[in-house]
């Protein structure tokens, strides 16, 4: 080429997928991996029911499933979501504030990038890849955090989100995950009502990553963005990819509240809607499910199944994990995810497992010799070791070092095997220096 025409990169890696390039390496080696970092429910045994399937057997005999949608999404499926929002009484909107996007991958890219490089979101540390990417590569600049703080619960730092809020100017919105991905932590309806007051106090708008708002337990409650948020301009984003859960439909919306009460967050959410115009709309067969299986007479049933599995997972991976010395462990409470912290007085860079293949050994030991972060060199050789593949926690943009795993499991003994091997290989990672 005359010029390099490749736009220069961040440095960031999405590490959610990246380790999968290594496990596949691993794999290709004789290693038999079990997948511990990605939330696919599907590709983790999820059955999809029979009566689900029909519905969709059903749709696709329509030849209008074929065709394009609107640009903001089909009015059937647009005038249902509309009718749970307002049901509620507590914010009212219109099929006009639902925009329906390619997954949320989509709507976080388009929200993101419709904002000014100057002005920044505020988000959670950690925080979910997508989000973190998204909004520092909208402005090419390290972003502003709020901390989860894992001594309390991964309860968020609300003096230091104020405080920041305070201190920098170019803070236009309040990024909140309630559910949160990757700490399962579920805001209490007070601690979301505190982040409302910040946001109105300080004219800004509020973005809530809601995928997981059905997906509570262990006696905990939350509630959605349109029950506290009064009059707050901020937008909703929601989907089907864990809920239905069909990861592969690409099917996710924004529910936009409040623009009429705030003219230049209206000429916000005007941008993505022509953003969105130029793509010209979002997959349509999905969208033409989601009031068809959300009222099947089996869904509810269906969902508080699959919660209440998540629940004795998340019950049988803290009780084995909490007293794991070296670690940080708090109960998942929502979502499908637990997050370990370890002390970091205990990782240094000589710290190995046993590696059985010499050639996985080799691997290994070559992706060690680089300048890594101490948990993912731990990750690392968990994965050559037993074949458990986690996340590091630094991949979610936190100096905070530890590991995230799902609660995917369909067999739960298989999952108590695969804790309780985490747990001793912890312990031997952190022994093997000393």
């Amino acid at each position: 080429m005359r010029f390099d025409i490749a736009r220069a990169g961040s440095g960031l890696t999405y590490e959610i997928r990246n380790i999968v390039n290594v496990a596949n390496r691993l794999q290709e080696l004789g290693v038999e991996v079990h997948w511990e970092n990605i939330g696919d429910p599907v590709l983790k045994g999820e059955h999809i029911p029979d009566w689900m399937k029909e519905i969709l057997s059903d749709i696709i005999k329509d030849d209008l499933s074929f065709a394009y949608s609107p640009t903001q999404g089909m009015d059937k499926t647009r005038d249902y979501l509309v009718g749970r929002v307002n049901r509620r009484g507590k914010a009212q909107i219109t099929k006009d504030d639902i925009i329906f996007f390619n997954g949320l991958g989509d709507a976080i890219a388009r929200a993101y990038s419709a904002i000014r490089v100057d002005a920044r979101v505020i988000v959670p540390e950690p925080t979910y890849s997508t989000h973190f990417l998204a909004e520092v590569l909208h402005a090419s600049f390290p972003p502003n955090s709020y901390r989860m703080n894992p001594y309390s619960n991964w309860h968020p730092d609300l003096r230091e989100l104020e405080q920041k809020v305070k201190s920098h100017h170019s803070i236009v919105g309040i990024l909140v995950i309630n559910p949160d991905n990757p700490t399962g932590f579920v805001y209490p309806p007070e601690t979301l009502q505190q982040i409302v007051r910040i946001a109105k106090e300080y004219d800004l708008f509020l973005i809530f990553d809601e995928t997981y708002i059905n997906m509570v337990y262990n006696g905990k409650t939350t509630v959605p963005l349109s029950d506290i948020i009064e009059d707050v301009p901020g937008f909703s984003m929601k989907g089907i990819s864990k809920e239905f859960p069909w990861p592969g439909a690409r099917c996710g919306w924004i529910e936009v509240y409040n623009a009429h009460r705030d003219e230049t967050f209206a000429r916000y959410i005007d941008i993505i809607l022509k953003q969105k115009m130029s793509e010209v709309c979002s997959t349509t067969l999905p969208q033409i499910s989601i009031p068809l299986i959300m009222e099947h007479p089996e869904y509810k049933n269906y969902l508080n199944e699959r919660i209440r599995h998540y629940e004795r997972l998340s019950n049988i991976a803290y009780n084995l994990l909490k007293d794991v010395p070296c670690l940080i462990v708090n109960k998942t409470n929502g979502a499908f995810y637990m997050t370990a912290v370890f002390n970091e007085a205990f990782l240094n860079n000589r710290q190995t497992l046993p590696i059985r293949h010499r050639e996985v050994k080799e691997f290994v030991e070559e992706l060690v010799s680089q300048k890594i972060e101490l948990d993912k060199r731990f990750v690392y050789y968990l994965l050559a070791s037993t074949g458990i593949c986690v996340v590091p926690l630094t991949s979610f943009f936190t100096n905070l070092q530890g590991f995230r795993m799902t609660l995917l499991e369909k067999d739960e003994a298989k999952f108590e095997q695969i804790v309780k091997t985490i747990a001793e290989k912890v312990v031997e990672y952190i022994d093997s220096s000393r």
